[in-house]
């Protein structure tokens, strides 16, 4: 019995080694060592980006719901979101997301503040891409007052910018900017590990 034993242990551990061969680890969007940036101050000091949380929670609620047409036009395409009918409890529940996604540092969203930040101007959203070629994509929205102003021109550079000194992305596709949603949709999926 005890030699049937010895033997089995062996052979239980190369039938285990054999099952993970040809499985690959899903990649952490980034390293483990990757200190996340936390805050960007704009080069003038005009804006500041900060992680998006249940602490910028009314800001956040204020921003999109006084530019509800406008994000349904330029960001979401839908009237799923924003609408009229979103509750306080639920922009909250929504932020606790977003800082949820970040603190687990498998997407990143900052919101756009002024320099006291009182007052939110935007948000801008890092994560993972599922697309062939792009290690991250970059969307990001401004309030109806700020777009016809051409802040989220001055935006979008700063990011851009911000991601190529900051960040450990070789790739990113900035949707809405360099490609387009329906561009970016009818790329290769990449393969699942």
């Amino acid at each position: 019995m005890r030699i049937l034993k010895l033997l089995i242990a062996p052979l239980a551990l190369l039938i285990f080694v054999c099952s993970l061969e040809g499985q690959t680890a899903k990649e952490p969007f980034v390293a483990a060592d990757f200190q996340v940036p936390e805050l960007y101050v704009s080069r003038q000091g005009t804006f500041k980006l900060k992680p998006l949380g249940p602490k910028y929670a009314r800001q956040d609620y204020a921003a999109y719901m006084g530019s509800i047409e406008h994000l349904q036009k330029t960001f979401t395409f839908s009237t799923s979101w924003p609408h009229a009918g979103l509750t306080m409890a639920e922009a909250v529940k929504d932020v606790e997301g977003e800082e949820a996604g970040f603190l687990a540092r498998k997407k990143f969203t900052f919101a756009v503040l002024n320099p006291n930040e009182s007052r939110e101007l935007g948000c801008v959203y890092i994560s993972p891409s599922n697309k062939e070629g792009y290690d991250a994509t970059v969307r990001m929205w401004v309030t109806e007052n700020q777009f016809v102003i051409g802040f989220e021109d001055r935006l979008y550079l700063e990011v851009k910018a911000w991601m190529k000194s900051r960040w450990p992305f070789a790739r990113v596709a900035y949707i809405g900017r360099e490609v387009t949603r329906e561009e970016f949709r009818k790329l290769t999926d990449k393969a699942k590990p």
